[in-house]
């Protein structure tokens, strides 16, 4: 059982890594064979080469990045937790408030951050909100969702043992959304960091995002790449994070 568990864990990440090393080996080998121009796309060697040349440099900018994600993950999904919460025990402020809601995410985040930034300036905090904002929604929809799912005869049975309503929310409540909110907690743990980028484009001279838009208006592809390539590390870190802390918690909390 064990070997075979093993195996099987070995093939899980074997068959990501040679896919993704596949399309990097036709990367550095199909650019220089179409005379592709360095400047436009460079080859992932040279990607590599930048990204330790210009590390200092990189992560220098990587840190407000992360503290301005960091934040923003922890607003916005607090926020919708509350409000989640808000919506379930009381059905007219959800009526009232859930479309205007729903109204703000129709709106294209590229379209709200310059407001965000006229009004709250250049910034850590519009940088943050730009983040929570990404990652509110489906964690607002999810947690309302679970919360919810209760159902009329449980409800009774808790009122027949005389449990409190914060018992019933604790005991009853809590445990079925879990499961969702940790789902939506791995999407927000990625997308917070495009929302941090997001704001660095519209309005920063430092963060990730700053460098993204510095390299592309200079030409400098290879570090254009090499800051993406950090961008992105960066989320999957984060989603790590979060897995990690939800493996934990289910190991303590296997209910």
């Amino acid at each position: 059982m064990m070997r075979t568990t093993r195996f099987g864990l070995i093939e899980m990440v074997a068959w990501p890594v040679t896919g993704a090393l596949s399309l990097l080996l036709a990367w550095q080998f199909l650019v220089p064979a179409f005379d592709v121009p360095t400047y436009i796309v460079p080859t992932p060697v040279s990607v590599l080469r930048t990204l330790i040349k210009d590390w200092p440099f990189l992560l220098e900018n990587a840190v407000p990045t992360w503290i301005e994600a960091l934040l923003g993950f922890a607003l916005g999904n607090g926020v919708a937790v509350i409000l989640a919460t808000a919506f379930v025990y009381n059905r007219r402020f959800q009526a009232a408030y859930f479309p205007v809601v729903l109204f703000f995410n129709t709106i294209p985040v590229l379209a709200l951050a310059p407001i965000i930034i006229l009004i709250f300036g250049l910034g850590l905090l519009p940088k943050v909100i730009i983040a929570a904002l990404i990652c509110f929604f489906p964690t607002l929809v999810n947690t309302a969702r679970g919360l919810n799912m209760v159902t009329a005869n449980e409800l009774d049975l808790m009122r027949v043992l005389s449990a409190s309503g914060w018992e019933t929310f604790w005991r009853l409540r809590a445990p079925r959304a879990i499961p969702l909110l940790f789902a939506s907690l791995r999407i927000a743990s990625t997308t917070s960091i495009i929302g941090a980028i997001v704001g660095e484009w519209i309005g920063s001279n430092q963060g990730l995002g700053a460098v993204i838009i510095q390299s592309t208006f200079n030409y400098q592809a290879e570090r254009l790449f090499a800051a993406v390539t950090l961008a992105s590390l960066s989320g999957l870190l984060f989603f790590a994070i979060v897995c990690l802390i939800e493996g934990r918690f289910r190991k303590f909390n296997p209910a």
